[in-house]
C-alpha cells in the first residue's frame, strides 16, 4: 500500500481500504487524496484506535477520482450505501424502510405504502422507521381523502361504482363519476398534507366548500365540510415550536457503549408534524460530530423533501460547507446547517437529544428484557428435553411444496433465543419426485450435514477460513418441523453423517407437541411456556422461510408459462425478463420504457408485454 501512496493525485475523489479477502471495510471522500489517504499511514494516524484497527486489517486501498469534492460526498454516500463497510457508520437497507408513494404519473393517482423508490415520476415520503406510524398515516388520509385504492394503474372501466364509493371513500373515477382536474385537486391535498402545509390545505377546502355551497351542490359542500374538519383536528394535536413558520429538520443524538441513537424532528410552517429515529452501531470510537455528519450524508441522500434549514446538535466543521453546497444543489433551493449556541432554537435541539435518550434507555431496558427472558426459556426447554445445558444455536428445518411441484427447505437459526437472519439457508430439493417430505428431510439434513462436516475439515487443515464456511457451525438442537414421522428421518441422517451427537427433536403443529429419539410418549409443555412459545416462532419463521422461497419459485415459473403466451417473447426475453423484474407484479408495474432497457428487448416487444398485463 506505501508503494502506491506516491501515485495518488492531488484532487478530489473517494478512496476505498479492503482487507485481506477483498472486501471493503472503509470508504472515504478527500479534498486531496493523496494528502487524505497518506493521512493514514502517519503517527498521529496510529493514536486513534478506529484508524488503528482499521489500518490493521487493511492490506489494499484503490481510489476514483471526481470533479469536486461534491461530487465526491455523493459518491462516498451511494458506495457506502451499496457496500456497507465494516468501519463506515451505515444506517439500515433502503429496502427496510416503508415510504409513501403518491404516483403522480397516473390520470388518477393513488396513495400506498411501498418500500421501492423508483424514478418513475412519483412523489415519494420517508423513509418511516416505525411501520406503525406509516399504517397509521396511511389509515388517516382514507378517512380524510377519498382516493382509489384499486392497484391498477388505469382503473378499470365499471358500470357500478364499488363499495369504498358508496362510502365516500372514493370519488369513483372508474365510473366516471369525477374528471380528472377534480380528482387532481383531492391528490394536490394529500400532498399538501404530507408535506406538513396543513394551513394552505386548510384555506383551499374552504374556499372549495364554499364556492361548492354559493353553487348549491350543499352534498359537495358537505363532504368538504367533513375533510376540512378532519384536517383541523390533526393541526390541534401538533405543536407550535417556532414562530418565524420556517420549514426545518432537528437533528441530535444520544451515545450508548458502541451504538448510539440519533433523531430527528420534522417541523413544517413552525408546526412539529413528525420524527424519525435512527439506531447507529459502531460508533464508539467517533465523536458526535463524526456520527451526526455520516447520518446527515447518508439520510438525505434518500430523503425526497429537503427543508431550508437543518439545525444539528454538532458536525466536522470542514463537512459543513460542503454538505450546503451538496443539499442546495438537490433542493434547488439554498439550506443551512446551523449548529445553535443558544436561544430557542438551542432548546429545539435539546430538546431532540433529550427524547434520543429516552429512545436509547428503552431500546436498552427492552433488550435486556429480552435477553432475559430467552435465557430463561432456553433453561426451561434444556430442562424439558433432558439436555445437559441450555441451547445456544438452535436450528430448524420445514419443507414446502404444492403436490410436489418447486419443493424446497429452509433452515433458520436462532442464537442465544434470538432469530440470526444472516445464517438462514434454503434448499431446493433434487433428488425427491412428488410430495414425500420425509425424503425431502432426509435429503436436505444430508447435505446440510455433509456439508458441514467437510468445511470443518478444510478449517481444520487450513486450506478454508471460517468467515468463508457456511455450515461448519452446528446446532446444540435440532428442530425438524413435524411429528415421528419426520423425526425419524432426521434421526437415520445423524447416524449416517456421524453426528448422532446432536440433540434433535420434532414439533408437531396440531397439538404443539414435542417429540424426542426414543421416547414413546412425547413432550407436552404449558401453552403459556416461555420454552414453547422460542419453539414456536423458531418453527414459525422457518415455514415462513420456506414458503416465501416456495412461492418465488412457483411465481418464476407461472410468470414463465405466462410470457410464453405473448408475441414476440422467445426463451432468452423470458430470461432477460425474469432475471431483471422477477416477479408478476413487477412486470405489472413496469412502464414500456423500463421494458424496452431490458436486454434483448425492444419499443415493440416491450409494448407487447405492457399491453398483454394491462388487459
Amino acid at each position: 500500500m506505501r508503494e502506491k501512496l506516491g501515485k495518488l493525485p492531488e484532487k478530489p475523489g473517494v478512496y476505498l481500504f479492503r482487507d485481506g479477502e477483498g472486501q471493503i471495510i472503509y470508504v472515504g471522500k478527500a479534498v486531496s487524496l493523496k494528502n487524505r489517504v497518506r493521512s493514514y499511514f502517519g503517527a498521529p494516524a496510529a493514536r486513534d484506535p478506529k484508524v488503528k484497527a482499521m489500518m490493521g486489517r487493511a492490506r489494499d486501498f484503490e481510489y476514483i477520482s471526481t470533479d469536486s469534492e461534491v461530487e465526491a460526498l455523493i459518491l462516498e454516500a451511494n458506495l457506502i450505501k451499496e457496500h456497507r463497510p465494516r468501519y463506515n457508520i451505515c444506517l439500515k437497507d433502503d429496502k427496510s424502510y416503508p415510504y409513501l408513494k403518491v404516483t403522480l404519473g397516473e390520470k388518477f393517482p393513488r396513495v400506498f405504502i411501498t418500500r421501492r423508490v423508483v424514478k418513475d415520476g412519483s412523489r415519494y415520503f420517508g423513509p418511516y422507521t416505525q411501520v406503525g406510524a406509516v399504517h397509521e398515516t396511511m389509515r388517516l388520509l382514507k378517512r380524510m381523502f377519498p382516493l382509489r385504492t384499486c392497484k391498477q394503474k388505469s382503473p378499470l372501466p365499471r358500470s357500478r361504482p364499488c363499495l369504498n364509493q358508496h362510502i365516500k371513500r372514493c370519488l369513483g373515477p372508474c365510473c366516471g363519476l369525477v374528471t380528472p382536474e377534480e380528482y387532481r385537486k383531492v391528490v394536490d391535498g394529500v400532498l399538501l398534507f404530507l408535506e406538513g402545509k396543513q394551513e394552505e390545505l386548510v384555506k383551499a377546502l374552504r374556499a372549495r366548500m364554499e364556492s361548492a355551497a354559493e353553487n348549491l351542490e350543499f352534498e359537495r359542500a358537505a363532504e368538504l365540510r367533513d375533510q376540512l374538519q378532519a384536517v383541523e383536528k390533526v393541526i390541534e394535536r401538533q405543536k407550535v415550536v417556532y414562530a418565524d413558520r420556517e420549514d426545518r429538520d432537528v437533528v441530535a443524538m444520544a451515545r450508548g457503549e458502541d451504538e448510539c441513537c440519533v433523531m430527528i424532528f420534522f417541523v413544517r410552517g413552525g408546526k412539529l408534524i413528525g420524527r424519525e429515529r435512527f439506531m447507529l452501531d459502531g460508533t464508539g470510537m467517533m465523536d458526535r460530530g463524526e456520527v451526526i455528519t455520516a447520518f446527515i450524508k447518508q439520510y438525505y441522500l434518500r430523503a425526497e423533501f429537503i427543508p431550508r434549514e437543518i439545525l444539528v446538535e454538532e458536525i466536522t466543521p470542514a463537512e459543513t460547507e460542503v454538505l450546503e453546497h451538496w443539499l442546495t444543489g438537490k433542493r434547488g433551493a439554498r439550506v443551512y446547517i446551523a449548529r445553535p449556541l443558544r436561544g430557542e432554537k438551542k432548546q429545539l435541539v435539546d430538546l431532540v437529544g433529550r427524547n434520543a435518550l429516552l429512545i436509547l434507555e428503552e431500546v436498552k431496558s427492552d433488550r435486556a428484557a429480552r435477553k432475559e427472558d430467552a435465557q430463561k426459556a432456553l433453561e426451561e426447554l434444556a430442562g424439558a428435553l433432558g439436555l445437559e445445558a441450555p441451547p445456544g444455536r438452535l436450528e430448524c428445518f420445514d419443507i414446502s411444496n404444492t403436490q410436489g411441484v418447486e419443493s424446497v427447505a429452509s433452515m433458520v437459526v436462532f442464537e442465544e433465543g434470538k432469530p440470526t437472519p444472516q445464517q438462514y439457508r434454503r434448499f431446493k430439493i433434487k433428488t425427491v419426485a412428488g410430495p414425500d417430505d420425509f425424503a425431502s428431510m432426509r435429503e436436505v439434513l444430508g447435505r446440510r450435514l455433509s456439508r458441514g462436516r467437510e468445511e470443518r475439515e478444510l478449517i481444520n487443515t487450513g486450506q478454508m477460513s471460517g468467515k468463508k464456511a457456511k455450515f461448519h457451525r452446528l446446532p446444540d438442537l435440532l428442530v425438524v418441523d413435524g411429528g415421528k414421522g419426520q423425526l425419524s428421518s432426521a434421526v437415520a441422517v445423524l447416524q449416517e453423517q456421524g453426528f448422532a451427537n446432536i440433540p434433535v427433536c420434532g414439533l408437531a403443529k396440531e397439538e404443539e407437541l414435542i417429540f424426542l429419539p426414543g421416547r414413546p410418549e412425547p413432550v407436552r409443555l404449558s401453552p403459556e411456556s416461555p420454552a414453547l412459545k422460542l419453539m414456536q416462532r423458531l418453527r414459525d419463521e422457518a415455514h415462513r422461510f420456506a414458503i416465501t422461497y416456495h412461492r418465488q419459485l412457483r411465481g418464476k415459473r407461472n410468470l414463465k408459462s405466462m410470457l410464453e403466451e405473448i408475441e414476440g417473447i422467445g426463451p432468452v426475453r423470458r430470461r432477460e425478463l425474469l432475471l431483471r423484474f422477477g416477479t408478476i407484479e413487477k412486470i405489472k408495474e413496469a412502464t414500456p420504457e423500463e421494458l424496452a432497457a431490458v436486454p434483448g428487448m425492444n419499443s415493440r416487444t416491450a409494448q407487447a408485454v405492457f399491453d398483454f398485463f394491462s388487459e
